[in-house]
């Protein structure tokens, strides 16, 4: 099974300044639906992967967080592809969770569930602790300069042996185009 595993603020919709925290503040990114779609074709699952700390400050609801997801689905349906799993941390940074990236935790619920070799996972984020939860699961991190993502190259974090692309839609174009081995 082939997987590649997303961020979702940032990567496939609009990032937020104070965070996604209503269906109408949920925008999808230029092109990031029909790369999505583009990878199902090419036999890639997608899982995604996100922080929503909104929910232990009380700024979001879990019927509301729902109800993105769900918006979210429906319009990469429409696209012509669809994602099969989105996990979710629900902890802020003073909980101190396994979940919540640069943790791993999420990363791993996805692997419990469908069983792939890390070396062949994709984990597509534009901050540094997406970069730091493929990382530590062993997967192949990608980062993507929308949302956080140019910042986040901009910091000069030792990122220079992790491959960054403009968006998800051009990461997508470069791996459907690489030779198959």
């Amino acid at each position: 099974m082939k997987l590649i595993i997303l961020d979702r603020d940032g990567v496939i919709n609009e990032e937020r300044n104070n965070g996604v925290l209503d269906v109408d503040d949920w925008e999808a990114l230029p092109g990031s639906l029909d790369a999505i779609a583009r990878l199902n074709q090419a036999g890639y699952h997608i899982a995604v992967a996100t922080n929503q700390s909104g929910i232990a400050r009380g700024l979001l609801d879990i019927e509301t967080l729902f109800s993105i997801h769900r918006k979210m689905h429906e319009q990469a349906m429409h696209a012509g592809g669809h994602i099969d799993m989105v996990v979710f941390c629900p902890h802020s940074d003073s909980n101190e969770c396994s979940c919540r990236k640069p943790m791993p935790g999420m990363l791993y619920t996805i692997n419990d569930r469908v069983g792939v070799e890390w070396s062949s996972v994709y984990v597509v984020g534009d901050s540094l602790k997406d970069l730091q939860a493929a990382m530590a699961a062993g997967a192949k991190p990608i980062l993507v300069k929308t949302g956080k993502g140019q910042d986040t190259l901009d910091s000069n974090k030792g990122l220079d042996h992790i491959p960054a692309y403009d968006d998800l839609a051009a990461f997508t174009d470069e791996l459907l185009s690489a030779p198959t081995k």
